[in-house]
């Protein structure tokens, strides 16, 4: 399996995956092992698109028996005209599809019943952290965005199913359970009116209540790609609480009330900075992270500039930018006053240097403070952790000395020794 872009598709790799095995097959650690090889691909982005040719370029070199699923299936006639020799095509989800492609191309062994999986499944990520994908699809039509044409509307899985999912992975070792989606603020709206019965109670599909009830059950609950809608005021409690942790992950994407508008987002940037303000007093660590796209179509210097006074004021925890890149398909790519690449470039430069200086500044002030960290590995006598205010692979880490008697999995309290601009240097206090 090799599986490309964002966590949604990791989870969807892991579902066909958990399938697969309980039908009797088994993953192979090389190309060279296989019977056959699946390409989990990523259509976002021409650059993921790209990627994910390369990726199925070089499973057909290798292997030369590859099917195809992901984002990118939307467009077989183009993975079928650079590789006509592919086995199968298919769309984001179509689980049954792509296990039907697998039998087809390896015939089920007749002993299947002997191989047994997990309650929890198969996964890609190590075994103290799981990604929790609670609705698949979005409702939004920003002009940058192809998502809901790739995945479709949204549809909000059951809250019994999110539940007993969360409780086997917990069971089976995980840790922290890191909520994804289209968009998490969102989820429940489509089956707002059917409440389902989970430990003798009504659980409503809303984010708050499944909130509440994922932190009863992991010791660690994560919320990303999380829309400012006015009821996210009603998770930072939560978070106040302890019960889950104190962080968003919100795509803000621009400032700049113009540029919103032209990308077809709400434009209350004001208000967002009162309502950062008021999370805080209510849950003074919170950390919110984002990301930003520069060189939007129609982005003036004055839009830019307006955007780097707005962080200035946000402090935002976790930024990460992008360069505005034409996605085929997308209402963007029609609109006039295109960015200049060397413009692009510049104000990437910036808005990075500008993040990095705000992180630093917080990080340092984190020197001399007892946190909260989970090791994600051991290495001799050091480890590398996380704090609440660090998800996997996009945040920072915080280095660790003295830590060869910890595990991985392990939460555990932390001094911090020194910063730099993304991460953190500490030692653990037992």
């Amino acid at each position: 399996m090799v599986s490309l872009g964002c966590p949604k598709n990791l989870v969807d790799s892991e579902r066909i995956l958990t399938k697969l095995r309980s039908d009797g097959y088994a993953m192979s650690a090389d190309y060279a092992g296989a019977d056959v090889v699946l390409v989990n691909t990523c259509g976002f982005l021409d650059s993921a698109k790209e990627e994910s040719l390369e990726a199925i370029g070089e499973a057909i070199a290798e292997n030369g028996r590859v099917i195809v699923t992901g984002c990118m299936g939307k467009e077989a006639e183009v993975i079928r005209a650079r590789f006509p020799n592919v086995l199968a095509v298919t769309g984001a989800h179509q689980y049954e599809e792509v296990v039907g492609a697998v039998h087809d191309a390896a015939p089920m062994p007749p002993n299947a019943f002997l191989n047994l999986v997990p309650d929890s499944g198969l996964k890609l990520t190590p075994r103290h952290y799981s990604y929790l994908k609670i609705s698949e699809g979005c409702n939004h039509r920003c002009a940058f965005c192809i998502i809901p044409a790739l995945r479709g509307d949204l549809v909000s899985r059951r809250p019994d199913a999110i539940l007993r999912e969360a409780e086997k992975l917990v069971e089976a070792g995980t840790k922290e359970l890191l909520v994804i989606s289209q968009d998490t603020s969102a989820y429940g709206v489509d089956i707002r009116k059917e409440p389902r019965m989970w430990k003798g109670a009504e659980v409503v599909p809303h984010m708050t209540d499944l909130a509440r009830e994922l932190g009863k059950i992991a010791p660690w609950v994560r919320l990303h790609y999380v829309y400012p809608y006015p009821h996210v005021d009603q998770v930072i409690p939560l978070m106040a609480e302890g019960l889950i942790l104190p962080y968003l992950d919100i795509p803000f994407q621009h400032a700049s009330p113009s540029v919103l508008r032209t990308m077809r987002r709400p434009a209350n940037e004001a208000k967002v900075l009162e309502r950062l303000r008021n999370w805080r007093s209510i849950a003074p660590d919170i950390t919110i992270r984002s990301t930003f796209v520069v060189g939007f179509p129609g982005e003036t210097e004055e839009d830019f500039q307006y955007l780097l006074d707005w962080l200035d004021e946000a402090q935002l925890d976790r930024v990460g930018a992008f360069r505005f890149e034409p996605v085929e398909g997308a209402a963007a790519n029609d609109l006039p006053g295109a960015v200049p690449e060397a413009v692009k470039e510049e104000r990437y430069a910036r808005i990075m240097e500008k993040t990095a200086a705000i992180s630093a500044a917080k990080l340092q002030a984190k020197i001399g403070r007892t946190l909260e960290v989970i090791i994600d590995e051991v290495e001799d006598d050091g480890a590398n952790a996380r704090s609440q205010a660090d998800a996997p692979e996009i945040d920072g880490t915080v280095f660790l000395r003295d830590a060869g008697h910890l595990k991985q999995g392990d939460i555990v309290k932390v001094e911090i020794e020194d910063a730099d601009d993304h991460d953190l240097y500490g030692a653990p206090l037992a």
